[in-house]
């Protein structure tokens, strides 16, 4: 069955209710299909590792599929084509969510990421350009991303060149000051080549963000430095696809989409718990999580 006409929960904007068609609703299936077992990966990766970063990775992984399967021009047996989009994981403790969407792309084997922080491994605990197909800049501390994807912007236009830059933050990441320092640059410059999605889903490490020391209102900000501000629900793919649409037509300033999300998105017992910003399940928690992701994938080839 169809779902109705228009989107059940428009943008937070409220600016675009979305035509849903029998195309978008086949595609936005396949996406779903596809960020659950992006979801499955990021489990299984940070399990074996018995550490790293489950719950922005799950609230960010819609994001990562629509990104590396629709949005951006990528080519996974040329990785370092010249003319390929950009894209940096600012909030680099999200990488098991980055690795398993780019396992799934096919630029590296599924099965390699249970050596995900293991020694050895090309999989490291933040991503490095030198070792990993597909990463485009290592991540360092928090806030450094997006410095260097406005960078990488800066210089696509100086070339001439046509390729888009995409970087992904947190929303406790924006806490930090080289953010804006960024974020200045880019609409100074007007880069309408740079796409900013911060990951809204309202938890840090500490605690609730507007609890630690609130980044809100977050879409006023990135608008007084000249940006360009969508409001979606990251788990929408017809709102995703709208935005990224938005932000490609834009021109003269970046765009900023801030993307409503659900830390711990997909396993019952980790949404909106922040318990699961950084650790790992037990074996009993990895068997309910993967439970829970069969049981969403099952659902899903009903449709």
């Amino acid at each position: 069955m169809l779902p109705s006409a228009w989107t059940a929960e428009p943008s937070g904007t409220g600016l675009f209710p979305i035509r849903k068609t029998e195309e978008n609703f086949m595609e936005n299936l396949e996406l779903a299909k596809m960020a659950n077992e992006i979801r499955k990966g990021i489990i299984v990766g940070v399990h074996s590792a018995k550490c790293g970063h489950p719950g922005g990775s799950l609230s960010a992984a819609d994001i990562f599929t629509y990104l590396y399967f629709e949005e951006m021009n990528i080519d996974p047996e040329h990785p370092d084509m010249p003319e390929r989009d950009r894209f940096v994981l600012s909030k680099g403790h999200n990488a098991p969510g980055l690795y398993s969407t780019l396992a799934h792309r096919g630029y590296f084997p599924v099965e390699e990421l249970t050596t995900l922080r293991h020694l050895g491994s090309r999989l490291q605990g933040h991503p490095c350009r030198q070792y990993t197909p597909g990463v485009d800049m290592s991540s360092g501390s928090l806030g450094q991303g997006i410095s260097a994807a406005v960078g990488m912007a800066l210089g696509g236009k100086m070339d001439n060149k046509d390729f888009r830059v995409y970087t992904l933050l947190g929303d406790g990441e924006i806490e930090e000051g080289q953010v804006w320092e960024a974020s200045m640059f880019a609409g100074f410059h007007k880069l309408d080549n740079l796409v900013v999605i911060v990951d809204n889903n309202g938890l840090q490490i500490d605690g609730p963000i507007d609890k630690v020391c609130s980044p809100y209102p977050i879409d006023k900000k990135f608008e007084a430095f000249n940006f360009h501000v969508i409001n979606v629900n990251a788990h929408d793919f017809d709102e995703l696809r709208a935005a990224f649409k938005e932000a490609r037509e834009t021109k003269g300033m970046p765009t900023a989409i801030i993307a409503h999300s659900l830390k711990g998105k997909g396993v019952s017992f980790m949404e909106g718990n922040v318990d699961w910003h950084g650790k790992a399940p037990n074996d009993e928690e990895f068997a309910i999580a993967m439970a829970d992701l069969e049981k969403a994938g099952e659902a899903l080839c009903q449709k």
